[in-house]
């Protein structure tokens, strides 16, 4: 692929297997030099060989794990320097659904530095570059549990944030060149599951997309200019009745004094 093809360069968190080796697949193809972010060095090691020797483009890998604080601010450091970066894939991530009661606090820290804390430092990392280069994107993938907190109130409240957290974004950024999305997946059949300790043959399988179907997607959405892409949503018309009515519901929230239900 020749320079003229050169997008800059995306960094993939999470890029070792699933959802980041397919972005980071799908992004070589498109043109752009790569960061690859993740803890297995190995892995790491031949996603990018085999994606440099498919593509011709420059593959950069960072062995790190998200929930440490030396290995984040690594992370954060090499790619706020980085001058080439135009494209941010949030993607690494913690699961589980274990109920609040039930669940470990010290699993519960480090998903909720992972989901939360490593997504917002890595945003802010490349954001203020993304701005005075006027160009680039960042892409955070949340999840449909974002919207249901029937279980899992840890995870899906990781992943409330990173929806919120995104729109949020995209509002300060309108107007500018720079865009942000967030990504909506519901099960995907990746490794995800057996390192979270959940069984997904227990799951409705007609729920259950591939990573490369999801990515697809994901990427057919940007090219449209979503902001929220939902890619097992058959009609968009769902979203924007739900977008609507919440943003009907914050703007009645404001009063100088308590409803009259309340008696007071």
């Amino acid at each position: 692929m020749s320079t003229k093809d050169n997008k800059g360069t995306a960094v993939i968190t999470g890029a070792s297997s699933g959802i980041g080796a397919v972005y980071a697949d799908r992004l070589a193809g498109q043109g752009y030099d790569l960061v690859l972010v993740a803890r297995r060095a190995d892995r790491l090691q031949e996603v990018a060989d085999r994606l440099a020797y498919a593509y011709g483009r420059k593959v950069k890998t960072i062995v790190a794990d998200l929930a440490g604080d030396s290995d984040l601010r690594r992370v954060e450091q090499a790619i706020a320097a980085d001058e080439s970066v135009t494209l941010l894939v949030n993607n690494a991530g913690m699961g589980g659904l274990q109920v609040i009661a039930e669940a470990d606090a010290d699993s519960a820290e480090r998903m909720i530095k992972v989901n939360v804390i490593a997504l917002t430092r890595l945003t802010r990392a490349v954001l203020p570059g993304l701005l005075a280069r006027n160009r680039g994107a960042i892409v955070n993938i949340a999840s449909v549990v974002a919207y249901g907190i029937a279980v899992g109130g840890i995870y899906s409240g990781t992943k409330a944030y990173v929806v919120n957290f995104t729109e949020a974004l995209q509002s300060e950024v309108a107007g500018t060149e720079v865009r942000a999305q967030v990504v909506l997946p519901g099960p995907i059949r990746t490794e995800f599951w057996d390192v979270s300790g959940i069984n997904l043959d227990r799951i409705n399988q007609d729920w259950v997309m591939t990573a490369d179907d999801l990515v697809d997607a994901a990427l057919a959405g940007f090219a449209q200019g979503e902001t929220v892409t939902a890619p097992g949503l058959a009609d968009p018309a769902g979203l924007d009745t739900y977008l609507g009515a919440r943003d009907h519901f914050y703007g009645s929230l404001f009063a100088g004094k308590p409803a009259a239900r309340y008696a007071i």
